[in-house]
């Protein structure tokens, strides 16, 4: 029987040190690679080509990050498949495996995020005529339309608002359909047709003064359908979409402009008001504002209503008519002058 003879441990001392003077060199043509290995299978190679072709895709293209993480997912999947068939390599094949998932999942969120967001039929057409010309995207008007507003319905001779009994702090609409018929003590102003706010003048004079009540009367002519915010909630969630803030300025103050070009042209028809398309000043908000509160305020209100609904559709007698009304009712000029 042949013993084994264990040689103890050999103990270098810590003060020693190597001559490397007389290391004896290995010459070169013994490390370098003098026969390469066959090339590896075709699977391999695909693997890289779509490593390849992900990382070269321009980051301009639409589809840039979708296509890159498809791409890194079947090269992580073509690399598995060769480290497990060709080459029985186990540590390849987990990493693969674990870039496999990151990639897929990023692939999968990416995706969800490219769907097709679907719009209520109801809200379609406010949609392609209000917000999609400013590039509002339709997950962003779906989070606007979806939380904290609701679709009602007034048939006709219903009323919106009563003058002086109604709050304008409660809530803000626009009419899908139908037509609204705005009126003040019996004299017909105005009419509001869908894709149009119902209460924007109310909503943007209560951003200074609250506790108001609405100084006209707001009934239904037809049956109509109105999409109505709760004013509170829908304050919050535009501080924090600066953007969407910025494009209900705008909204509003076009459609105040709108209903003061209707103000002087009371025959103004829906496909009318569709081609006023100018970009709001805060003079011609104040307008419509300090008009309708006045009426209110002033005992001679109905001659003075006549007054400024005789003027002319153009801007210049407009400019004239809210000078009468005015120094008729002794509205603030100064305050008029400020913004204008």
């Amino acid at each position: 029987m042949n013993t084994t003879v264990m040689s103890p441990l050999t103990v270098t001392p810590l003060d020693f040190i190597p001559d490397l003077k007389n290391a004896t060199l290995v010459p070169f043509n013994e490390t370098a690679c003098e026969n390469w290995k066959e090339i590896h299978h075709l699977v391999f190679h695909v693997a890289n080509i779509c490593f390849a072709v992900g990382l070269v895709i321009p980051t301009t293209l639409n589809l840039h990050m979708i296509l890159l993480r498809g791409l890194l997912t079947i090269g992580c999947a073509l690399f598995i498949i060769w480290a497990t068939l060709y080459r029985c390599a186990l540590d390849i094949m987990i990493w693969n495996s674990v870039f496999l998932v990151v990639n897929l999942l990023h692939f999968i969120y990416l995706v969800y995020k490219r769907r097709p967001i679907k719009i209520e039929k109801e809200l379609s057409s406010l949609y392609k005529r209000m917000f999609e010309p400013l590039h509002v995207p339709p997950e962003l008007f779906q989070r606007l339309t979806g939380q904290f507003c609701n679709i009602q319905t007034l048939k006709t001779g219903q009323a919106y608002a009563a003058e002086d009994k109604t709050s304008v702090d409660d809530r803000l609409s626009i009419l899908l359909k139908g037509k609204m018929k705005v009126s003040y003590r019996g004299h017909f102003l105005h009419n509001i047709y869908p894709c149009a706010f119902i209460d924007s003048p109310e909503f943007r004079s209560t951003q200074m003064n609250r506790g108001e009540k609405f100084q006209v009367t707001i009934i239904a002519d037809d049956n109509c359908k109105f999409l109505c915010w709760s004013r509170e909630r829908l304050t919050y969630f535009l501080e924090s979409e600066p953007f969407l803030y910025e494009i209900f300025k705008y909204l509003i103050g076009k459609d105040i402009t709108n209903k003061l070009y209707s103000l002087n042209d009371p025959t103004l028809n829906d496909k009318a008001s569709k081609k006023i398309d100018r970009q709001p000043s805060l003079c011609s908000q104040l307008s419509v504002m300090q008009m309708r509160n006045s009426i209110a305020s002033t005992s001679d209100s109905e001659d003075g209503l006549q007054m400024f609904l005789r003027g002319t559709s153009s801007a210049s007698s407009l400019r004239n008519n809210q000078q009468e009304f005015y120094n008729a009712y002794g509205v603030s000029r100064l305050q008029h002058d400020v913004f204008c």
